[in-house]
């Protein structure tokens, strides 16, 4: 655990890097497929369908870190005494052909964006931050928010480098481990996205690719 300590007044505050506590998952190599066995964890998660260009996507984007970022100040500011850094955006992607992962056609795929949450995020946590978000600014797809568990379980992940025009190849090199090693494809394709891409070098974007297998 990483832990900083604040001085306050009354307290001290421990802050919590869940990307490090957590860097088999949130940092893997770039240079070799890895095999990971995922654990269950919480997410705030939204549904749609179609190429991520869509305004869904981005309104859902836009729903899920307000809520992320209500509740991580709730907790800082309440009794917990403690303070983490939000999760980065991730996406779960799927489609009846998987064939379609390795083109740049993303128009037929269905899609779940999500934020992972600590454990101690409890639904009457969520609920209270929703309420909150929505007296605000009332995101456009607030209502379609659902809290649950994400069990993902052995998969193989790499990272990939560069824009998401180019993440073909990666995909296609993660299938092909997963084939060599006599497994087969299962569940939903897996990206996690660690840069802002709207300051960053398309070219140095950093996407985790992650295909669960059986």
């Amino acid at each position: 655990m990483v832990i900083f300590w604040t001085l306050t007044e009354h307290a001290m505050l421990t802050k919590i890097d869940y990307k490090k506590e957590l860097k088999e998952f949130y940092k893997p190599s770039a240079r070799k497929v890895e095999f990971v066995d995922v654990p269950q964890m919480n997410f705030l998660m939204i549904d749609g369908k179609g190429n991520p260009k869509n305004r869904a996507f981005s309104d859902a984007i836009e729903a899920l870190y307000s809520v992320s970022y209500t509740l991580k100040f709730m907790i800082k500011k309440g009794d917990h005494e403690l303070d983490y850094g939000v999760m980065p955006l991730e996406g779960l992607w799927w489609a009846d052909d998987m064939s379609k992962f390795e083109s740049l056609d993303k128009s037929d795929w269905k899609w779940t964006a999500m934020i992972m949450q600590p454990e101690f995020i409890s639904v009457d946590m969520v609920m209270d931050a929703i309420e909150k978000v929505s007296k605000k600014k009332n995101p456009a797809v607030l209502d379609l928010m659902r809290f649950c568990h994400y069990s993902e379980g052995k998969s193989a992940q790499i990272m990939h480098i560069g824009p998401f025009s180019e993440e073909g190849p990666t995909v296609a090199k993660i299938h092909r481990a997963i084939s060599d090693q006599g497994y087969k494809l299962r569940g939903k394709h897996h990206e996690i996205y660690l840069s802002d891409i709207r300051r960053a070098d398309p070219a140095k974007w950093k996407t985790i690719i992650r295909q669960p297998f059986e």
